[in-house]
């Protein structure tokens, strides 16, 4: 059984001028299938094949020989993860249950902004940042490469894409303008409450 990269949930165009549509061309029409490509050819023929994507995840992990199917499931994942943690019209401060999660937790939206963006900014080379539920409280994480929360008992919430490719054809080495773009105009606080 082969996996089909799942679809965006709004048009390729919808995140212009934040997230352009050239870089959704290249980011999920190359990169994003790329990874689905090469996740199906490593388990053709393995029992990988006929298992949900979560699973195959966190059973390839921490085994070194299945190295190669763990980085393109988890970039698959995470990638569709970070599809839908943006939505048009979205970003500024939340609503809802994580509205009252972050305050626990932070104090006041101002503060998780600031630490997001922190985190974001200064995960060297390659990865993710993500908003997790970690037991009752919220916390922001840093994943290198493909690493995902889904391997730990952290509930991830919220990520965003930290790659170069994700941003650098808008952006360029401005990396804290896409961070700050994301948390004002894009981060989808709906996925986030759903995913409580």
């Amino acid at each position: 059984m082969s996996y089909t990269l799942p679809a965006l949930p709004y048009n390729d165009n919808a995140l212009d001028p934040v997230i352009s549509s050239n870089t959704m061309s290249f980011h999920y029409g190359k990169h994003h299938q790329g990874y689905v490509n090469k996740y199906n050819k490593a388990i053709e023929g393995t029992p990988f094949a006929d298992m949900p994507l979560e699973d195959a995840i966190k059973k390839t992990a921490a085994d070194a020989s299945q190295k190669g199917i763990f980085n393109n499931a988890a970039q698959i994942y995470n990638h569709t993860f970070y599809w839908h943690s943006m939505t048009p019209q979205g970003g500024g401060e939340p609503t809802g249950k994580i509205a009252d999660l972050i305050k626990d937790t932070w104090g006041d939206y101002a503060s998780f902004k600031t630490e997001f963006a922190q985190k974001a900014g200064t995960l060297f080379g390659s990865g993710w940042t993500w908003l997790v539920q970690d037991g009752s409280k919220l916390a922001i994480t840093q994943t290198q490469n493909a690493d995902t929360p889904i391997t730990t008992s952290q509930k991830p919430l919220i990520t965003l894409d930290v790659w170069e490719h994700a941003y650098y054809l808008d952006y360029q080495n401005k990396r804290p303008d896409y961070i700050n773009a994301f948390l004002d105009k894009l981060i989808n606080w709906e996925f986030a409450n759903k995913n409580l």
